[in-house]
């Protein structure tokens, strides 16, 4: 269970800073501080947004259990690229719990939590997401490599992504917890956020500018996948011996990445931008109006990553049917190396013995 510390961690002056915090009182005190409502009823607008982050959250945890299992059962799939896909599945499994967890402790309920509740139900979301933005950002990184240098893996080694997904979940961990862990405005109730009464506005400035930097990067590399494989094609459709199913692969590949941008900056940037807002102290500016509606946007981003990196992919189309067909073959043994292709979907081996780029992840 998340160990909320709420003291001022041993300073010289703790006597005088106890008298200035307020860490007996109740999670209603610092929503009037901020002045964000906190009903003590059930209102219509309450259970449409509940019934809604419910349907969204389970819809989440089962396809993102679909792609782990996938991964795991499919031995095609223990490559790099597939494990950070599993990773970011996991990621947005856990984003599914979290807001599950945040729908059945919102609306009225959020009156009778306890500041530490409130904060392990904070930390939830910011760690899920958090981990869910960085696994994205990893992946746009993986697949730059590997476009340019016309693999569909990489060279990248077993033990290396999986340092690279410990970094992950460390860097999620560290900004989840931090404002459980003195990033609060316990002490200085002037300094609380609109949105989350308990937090810091300088925590929520901090947050949403990381979040923006990495949405940057990530807009940096894939329009950078996007213009070579444009590119690419244009050098490529001059020769006569341009193969037509690598003309397909490209603009399989300009496809999803278009998807990718376009679902990213839909889902993520809206939310972030208000964060910014509450963060920067803007008076004139209602971010609790559009609050809910932004952090379910997100949310439902953690949907659109299992469609768009996974479903788009024939292998893995076809091993979900397994799965979920697993009824129907339950007296035949499951062998995911023994598909049988035609002529025209053959892949063919590059010289490291890896598949040639053949896929729209």
């Amino acid at each position: 269970m998340l160990n909320v510390k709420f003291g001022c961690g041993g300073c010289a002056f703790r006597t005088a800073a106890m008298k200035h915090c307020f860490y007996n009182e109740t999670v209603g005190f610092f929503y009037n501080n901020s002045r964000k409502e906190l009903t003590t009823y059930w209102r219509t607008k309450d259970v449409l947004v509940v019934a809604l982050g419910l349907t969204v959250s389970v819809i989440v945890l089962l396809t993102n259990l679909l792609v782990i299992t996938a991964i795991i059962i499919n031995r095609r799939f223990h490559y790099p690229i597939y494990y950070l896909l599993g990773n970011l599945a996991a990621a947005d499994l856990f984003a599914g719990i979290a807001y599950m967890f945040l729908m059945f402790h919102t609306g009225p309920r959020t009156a009778e939590l306890s500041l530490k509740t409130w904060f392990i139900r904070q930390s939830l979301l910011d760690t899920s997401l958090t981990a869910s933005v960085v696994n994205l950002l990893a992946i746009a990184v993986e697949r730059h490599q590997t476009v340019f240098t016309m693999q569909l893996h990489s060279k990248m080694s077993n033990q290396r992504v999986m340092i690279l997904i410990f970094c992950i979940w460390v860097t999620a961990l560290l900004l989840g917890l931090i404002p459980s862990y003195g990033w609060h405005c316990l002490c200085a109730l002037e300094k609380c956020s609109s949105m989350a009464p308990l937090y810091s506005r300088s925590y929520l400035t901090f947050w949403a500018i990381s979040n923006l930097v990495i949405f940057l990067i990530m807009v940096v590399v894939y329009t950078h996948i996007f213009i070579y494989v444009k590119r690419k094609m244009t050098r490529m459709s001059k020769h006569t011996s341009f193969h037509p199913r690598y003309k397909e692969t490209m603009i399989s590949l300009v496809k999803t990445v278009t998807i990718i941008l376009s679902a990213f900056v839909i889902c993520w940037t809206p939310g972030q931008v208000v964060l910014l807002l509450d963060g920067l102290g803007c008076k004139s500016c209602n971010v609790l109006a559009v609050e809910k509606y932004v952090l379910l946007l997100a949310e439902i981003n953690s949907l659109i990553n299992a469609i768009v990196y996974s479903y788009r992919d024939n292998e893995m189309r076809s091993t979900f049917r397994r799965i979920l067909c697993f009824v129907c073959y339950r007296n035949s043994k499951y062998t995911p190396t023994v598909v049988k292709l035609n002529t025209t979907d053959r892949r063919t081996l590059s010289q490291n013995g890896h598949f040639t780029v053949d896929s729209s992840i």
